[in-house]
């Protein structure tokens, strides 16, 4: 049996944490862990995560990536399972996640989409093929594998281990998923599963600011490791171990 870790960054977000705990305390496999991650936050986020019976650390320095490199770090399950703090995961999350992981040892990162709760059908239609959809099928296409979706992702301890010193988890305006999947090794393997699908606020959509300061994020993301992580060097290294494994 493998243990997990769930790991949830948290910055004044005591409602949507406490319908998140609720969710993961329904899991029909329980987390052997459960680590909220207090980004100086001036709310109730913490109380609510002892409440609840989670471990709370703390991260003064504000920003997704700070906040959840600290929670990864803190994590000492087999796996290190990421949901946001208005995620909210079906009862067979967990279930689902360790028997992937039992069926396909080889996996090392699995992902899926996310499906929005506090909005029109419309809005969220939009959202989920637009948005979401548009995001794992650009994304890759870029990264020539399925990009990590960090309100819905699990990896293995070891894997963070050997990336947690290279990503960039000391600059709060990048985002956190992106920089990790361009960090990834191209032999990794990632695994995308529809089925995998956890509730997710439709929050970014409340204003034009937010949407759009995500977006800016994920351009600088890009940016920042294009000098080494274009598609063209990604296919290049991906055709290389593709040679060396039929060697």
């Amino acid at each position: 049996m493998v243990t997990i870790s769930v790991v949830i960054p948290c910055f004044n977000d005591a409602q949507f944490l406490r319908q998140a705990l609720a969710a993961l305390a329904a899991q029909e496999r329980r987390a052997d862990e459960v680590i909220v991650v207090d980004n100086a936050s001036t709310d109730a986020s913490a109380s609510v995560a002892r409440a609840a019976g989670a471990r709370v650390v703390s991260e003064p320095l504000r920003g997704i990536w700070p906040a959840a490199a600290a929670g990864y770090d803190a994590a000492s399950g087999d796996l290190i399972a990421r949901i946001d703090a208005d995620s909210v995961p079906p009862p067979n999350w967990l279930a689902q996640i360790e028997d992937e992981f039992r069926r396909s040892p080889e996996i090392e990162v699995l992902t899926g989409p996310g499906r929005f709760y506090d909005c029109g059908p419309v809005v969220a239609a939009l959202g989920e093929h637009l948005y979401i959809g548009a995001y794992f099928w650009f994304m890759g296409w870029w990264l020539t594998a399925p990009p990590i979706f960090g309100s819905n992702f699990v990896m293995r301890q070891r894997l963070w281990q050997d990336v947690r010193d290279q990503v960039h988890r000391g600059v709060p305006n990048v985002h956190d998923d992106l920089d990790l999947s361009y960090h990834l090794d191209v032999s990794t393997v990632v695994a995308y599963r529809a089925s995998l699908r956890v509730g997710i606020s439709a929050r970014p959509f409340d204003s034009f600011t937010g949407f759009f300061r995500r977006i800016r994020w994920a351009f600088r993301t890009m940016k920042l490791h294009w000098s080494d992580q274009s598609p063209m060097h990604r296919r290049q290294a991906r055709r290389q171990v593709r040679r060396a494994a039929r060697a």
